[in-house]
């Protein structure tokens, strides 16, 4: 109730005073007492309704349901889904007379309307992707004030041909670019600024109009053991089903592990395999241990595989930001992410994949790193789907571009030698 309301809903105020002379009567005395009583009784009542009114907030889903770790306004754009940065923490619920006011992400959003991101990022959809997107999206506020502001960088979600896709293996589908051509039409045509690609997702050749000048630091690049049975690889009983949609893995498995079977398209993101694994479809999988850092979800594993066990994806656990070549801003920016160990480590790669030239149903690994030295360890292979030939090689260089790349040539062509033809097609 308002001052105004409190006014006019009694006794006159001077009333209040008149307690304080003797000579007035006792019948205006018990009045006075009266009026007392029932200021007390409505000052009872609100106490009542404040208290009711902040239980039912209490209770309400604006308290009770967590908040998303990544939390954000949300709007449609023509290349997809856009997520508006940094986050604005939502305020408690307010009261009026009429009940409770919950907060919307719409009135969010029509603050948002009318300020226009300097940075518009390209990213699929999966909660990994996501999550290095954000990635990407810390890094760049935290180097450059001008990012901090609200609402100067927007995540555009882009869907890919191998999201769209997930009846089939891979291998199957056939293509480069799988999860990447999408993302680069966007980049190339101006609806977003800069693309977040896992870098073993990025063909050799990029699109023209577009650079990759920039890696992330690079995370763990084995791979997880995950199995509710077993410890190991090799405490899995003959016969049991391993999942996994690459081919790599599957190579690299049955060479080692022929009594093994592998459920080839067995593929979705990380939550969809581990459900999956725990719903009894197969008896244990592998995954990127990367990805379940940056997804904070490493509880899962249950060993991790050494190099020489399973030798990784070229690439595998670095992320690239890519961006139109004739644009020296964006350049600029994420050329100040740049991670210069990774960038060298994963063009020794690449350079290794761009001289075999694998195709769909190529299994290949690579993986180059300093050693104490500040030298460069490069270890290659090849392999044949069902795991009978597994072909390898090293190298050992100085750890700087030029070299490094030569590294990955060479090692791609003595691979090619010892293969003969035939074996990287189709």
């Amino acid at each position: 109730m308002s001052r105004a309301e409190d006014k006019g809903s009694g006794e006159p105020p001077n009333r209040v005073y008149l307690s304080h002379h003797p000579q007035h009567s006792t019948a205006r005395t018990i009045s006075i007492s009266i009026c007392h009583l029932i200021s007390f009784f409505f000052f009872f009542f609100k106490l009542c309704v404040a208290i009711s009114l902040s239980m039912e907030a209490l209770s309400s889903p604006l308290y009770l349901t967590p908040r998303p770790r990544h939390s954000c306004p949300v709007k449609w754009s023509s290349s997809g889904l856009v997520l508006l940065f940094p986050p604005r923490l939502k305020t408690p619920a307010k009261h009026n007379n009429m009940g409770i006011i919950k907060a919307s992400v719409a009135v969010e959003q029509q603050t948002q309307k009318n300020i226009t991101a300097l940075i518009r990022i390209g990213t699929r959809g999966s909660p990994l992707a996501l999550a290095q997107a954000y990635e990407t999206r810390d890094k760049l506020m935290a180097t450059h004030s001008e990012l901090a502001e609200e609402g100067a960088i927007q995540i555009v979600i882009i869907k890919t041909t191998g999201d769209k896709i997930q009846s089939q293996p891979l291998a199957d589908i056939g293509g480069k670019g799988l999860f990447t051509k999408e993302i680069d039409e966007a980049l190339i045509n101006g609806e977003i600024d800069i693309a977040v690609h896992s870098m073993k997702d990025v063909p050799t050749y990029l699109p023209e109009k577009t650079i990759l000048p920039c890696n992330l630091p690079r995370e763990d690049v084995r791979d997880a053991f995950i199995s509710l049975s077993a410890a190991s690889l090799a405490e899995l009983p003959a016969g049991s089903t391993v999942g996994t949609a690459s081919l790599r893995r599957k190579s690299q498995l049955l060479h080692k592990y022929a009594s093994l079977n592998v459920l080839e398209n067995f593929r979705g993101n990380v939550q969809t395999r581990l459900r999956k694994l725990n719903e009894g479809v197969v008896q244990a999988t592998l995954l990127a241990l990367a990805g379940l850092k940056r997804l904070n979800m490493t509880e899962h594993v249950t060993s991790i595989l050494s190099i020489d066990e399973m030798l990784p994806a070229v690439a595998q656990g670095a992320i690239g930001i890519a961006c139109r070549s004739n644009d020296d801003t964006m350049a600029n920016y994420i050329a100040s992410l740049n991670h210069e160990e990774t960038r060298l480590a994963v063009a020794c790669e690449r350079a290794f994949l761009l001289t075999l030239d694998g195709s769909c149903r190529t299994p290949i690994a690579g993986y180059a790193y300093k050693d104490d030295d500040g030298n460069c360890i490069f270890k290659g292979l090849v392999a044949s789907p069902d795991g009978i030939r597994v072909l390898e090689t090293s190298r050992k260089g100085l750890y700087a571009h030029e070299d490094m790349v030569m590294m990955g040539k060479d090692a791609g062509k003595e691979l090619l030698s010892q293969a003969g033809p035939g074996f990287f097609g189709c």
